[in-house]
């Protein structure tokens, strides 16, 4: 009899460390908090649209090892301070098992610090910032491509075609500092310094000064790393100035929404992508992905497709962490995608590596707000 009390005692007591991980007999429960309102919602609006499809297809087949996956997503508006108070509330209040898809390197700075001292896994962040990759930090799962890739590859780019007076156009923030950054490196591996500066705060559009800057500069190309509600104001006023280099712009940007923005506007602008063409059926992440969002009506884009990617790797390591699921069994069975294929997108990670892909594209927007390579 004291024997099977024991027994009953320590199911009892698995049983609540397990739900206070977020994880109990039937769901997994993650966390979220990204823009759904204010200038930069879209981007937060696609992460949560892409990862949900595949997350509730997932659901649909019986979940992972018998466990429905629960993604609780809060609204920060793309400010730190509501990043914070969200965390706090996801990982203490929700118990969340882990926290997924964030959009922005501000607010993943101002959470590194609580998310690392609750031991808590911080999976594909929709961001490219060096602060996730250096210095290493185990609970942190990169999906994407760095900043420093997309600017050696704009730059690259540039140089190889003679284009070598490059300015950078930034987000005064840890976002637009790491890009400004990248761009710098890779122009120092050429010989080469940036040729003008100009910044915008995050969530405005006042970009007067900063196009006062650069008209003077009469650079060939500028760079451009800050959200799309900006880009668009700044490459609108660039125009109207007079001036009219090529403009590029990374990833973070929002695509879909930066071409709806700028709409006539915006044909021959170009922007570095870390995910596949989703356009491209003949990639089979591309084509799953596009199944299950002509189902839903929703339309294509490059932010709901590295939102469905990050979901895809998620469920990959919580399906290799077994039954008997745990942040740390989780964390190893992460470190064994070495590689996956989530469908024609590889990542790799190990002990000592936990960023998944280096994979860069350069796409244009074409007429009617279209894309091609």
């Amino acid at each position: 009899m004291i024997r099977a009390l024991a027994s009953l005692l320590a199911m009892a007591l698995a049983s609540g460390a397990a739900l206070a991980q977020g994880v109990s007999e039937s769901q997994i429960v993650l966390g979220q908090s990204v823009a759904l309102t204010g200038p930069a919602q879209e981007l937060g609006k696609d992460m949560q649209v892409g990862a949900s499809l595949y997350f509730n297809q997932v659901n649909a087949r019986g979940g992972v090892n018998g466990r429905r996956i629960v993604l609780k997503t809060l609204d920060d508006g793309y400010e730190p301070p509501r990043a914070v108070e969200n965390t706090k509330k996801l990982i203490n209040d929700e118990r969340v098992f882990a926290l997924f898809g964030y959009v922005g390197t501000p607010t993943s700075a101002a959470v590194l610090p609580i998310f690392t001292e609750a031991k808590v896994p911080y999976v594909g962040a929709f961001t490219g910032a060096e602060l996730l990759r250096s210095p290493f930090n185990r609970y942190i799962f990169n999906v994407r491509a760095s900043y420093f890739d997309e600017t050696e590859a704009i730059v690259q780019h540039l140089t190889a075609m003679s284009v070598n007076k490059i300015a950078v156009f930034y987000q005064n923030d840890a976002y637009g500092l790491a890009g400004l950054t990248g761009v710098e490196r890779a122009l120092a591996r050429r010989n080469l310094q940036v040729a003008a500066k100009g910044t915008v705060e995050r969530n405005t559009v006042d970009v007067s000064k900063a196009v006062a800057e650069m008209s003077k500069a009469n650079a060939q190309a500028i760079v451009m790393i800050s959200a799309y509600k900006s880009c668009a104001a700044f490459i609108k006023e660039m125009k109207k100035a007079g001036s009219n280099p090529t403009f590029w712009n990374v990833s973070f940007v929002g695509s879909k929404a930066l071409a709806k923005e700028l709409d006539r506007e915006g044909r021959g602008i170009q922007i570095s992508q870390v995910v596949p063409f989703p356009w491209d059926m003949s990639i089979p992440v591309v084509k799953e992905y596009r199944a299950l969002l002509d189902a839903a009506k929703g339309e294509p884009g490059f932010g709901t497709l590295e939102g469905f990617i990050a979901a895809k790797v998620m469920v990959e390591g919580l399906r290799r962490a077994g039954k008997n699921l745990t942040r740390d069994s989780f964390i190893k069975a992460m470190e064994s995608l070495e590689p996956y294929d989530a469908g024609g997108f590889k990542v790799s990670y190990g002990p000592d590596n936990h960023n998944g892909s280096k994979f860069v594209d350069l796409t244009i927007i074409s007429r009617n707000q279209k894309f091609v390579r």
